[in-house]
């Protein structure tokens, strides 16, 4: 079925496996950034879904020399002051969540920053001179993840937060690594030397959970938000080392029968301790839960391995919609979901 090139145009008809074979490219798009010159003690980042994963990437790598908080909520901590740099992100500029944590980081005199594709966020930016970011529009907000990436550390680099040095420098060099290693996974490769597509024939019908350590989290949640957005598959994720001090337990007894797909991915640079607790965990519950698909970090370096190990599950889910004959890009629930919340 996957290697049927023509059975897989018919399930994907707006070319989602297409987006997700060019995604590297948006890490070499240019974005025209204001460049604030701040006082500010800590940083403020409200975003929802897509949004904020770019930001939680960001924490990651390149990392922030001052606080960064991520918000996603209609409401904004308490210290937001004027010592805050509030970034209000959406990529459709119209999620509510985020307009109403702007009204609020507005009315405690917060420097603003605005990164999205267009809707009230932009006009909001442009009626009051706040920096704006133009996001590349006509795309799924999770199809356009390194767009945000590299807008909020463009961003944050050019007003001197950024901890780590040449962030934008490292992302061009990435690009070229990603557009490689992406050609791994593509439809005209055949399943039996496709990892994408093998990963997504043990996820069919069933319910997927995702592991990672602190370094790969993001992109666990980035394969939650594909499973559940792309295949249309309800799917969970946690993080080592929290995982063993409560949901390690909830494997080992009921239900009985566990109709799950056990996904870890796995990184060379974790700390020992976390890749050890990936070993004994998984020899602890053997017989007790699905034995985990151990995914293996690809790249030298925490960015090469964050962006690879998310596309590989962008493709994944993806193969993973086709098995299902769902149709990966349209989220027609969500869009009614929004519509009943503004009537």
């Amino acid at each position: 079925m996957l290697d049927d090139l023509q059975k897989i145009h018919e399930r994907d008809p707006q070319d989602a496996l297409g987006i997700a074979e060019k995604q590297w490219q948006q890490l070499e798009y240019v974005f025209d950034v204001n460049e604030p010159q701040l006082e500010v003690t800590n940083v403020v980042y409200a975003g929802m879904g897509g949004s904020a994963l770019a930001a939680l990437i960001s924490r990651n790598w390149p990392g922030y020399s001052i606080p960064f908080e991520i918000v996603r909520d209609y409401n904004i901590p308490d210290y937001v002051s004027g010592k805050t740099f509030f970034i209000a992100a959406s990529y459709s500029g119209n999620t509510e969540e985020t307009i109403s944590a702007l009204t609020q980081a507005e009315a405690r005199g917060a420097h603003i920053a605005v990164i999205a594709s267009g809707g009230k966020l932009q006009q909001i930016a442009q009626d009051k001179g706040y920096p704006f970011t133009l996001l590349p529009g006509g795309l799924q907000p999770r199809h356009a993840i390194l767009y945000n990436l590299k807008a909020l550390v463009t961003l944050l680099e050019r007003a001197g937060m950024v901890a780590a040095d040449s962030a934008e420098a490292e992302l061009h060099r990435t690009a070229a690594y990603m557009r490689d290693v992406l050609q791994a996974w593509l439809p005209t490769v055949p399943t039996k030397e496709n990892l994408a597509k093998q990963i997504a024939l043990e996820c069919m019908g069933r319910s997927i959970v995702i592991y990672a350590g602190p370094k790969l989290a993001p992109a666990a949640y980035k394969w939650k938000i594909s499973f559940n957005e792309n295949a249309k598959h309800i799917a969970w994720w946690n993080q080592y080392s929290e995982f063993n001090h409560n949901e390690f337990l909830g494997w080992t007894e009921q239900p009985e029968q566990k109709p799950y797909t056990v996904i870890d991915l796995r990184s060379n640079l974790e700390h020992p301790q976390i890749q050890k607790r990936f070993e004994v965990s998984a020899r602890l519950l053997s017989g007790r839960r699905p034995e985990p698909i151990a995914v293996q970090a690809q790249g030298d370096t925490l960015l090469e391995q964050l962006l690879s190990v998310i596309a590989l599950g962008d493709f994944v889910t993806l193969y993973t919609a086709v098995l299902s004959n769902v149709n990966p890009t349209p989220v027609e629930l969500i869009e009614k979901l929004k519509v009943e919340l503004t009537s």
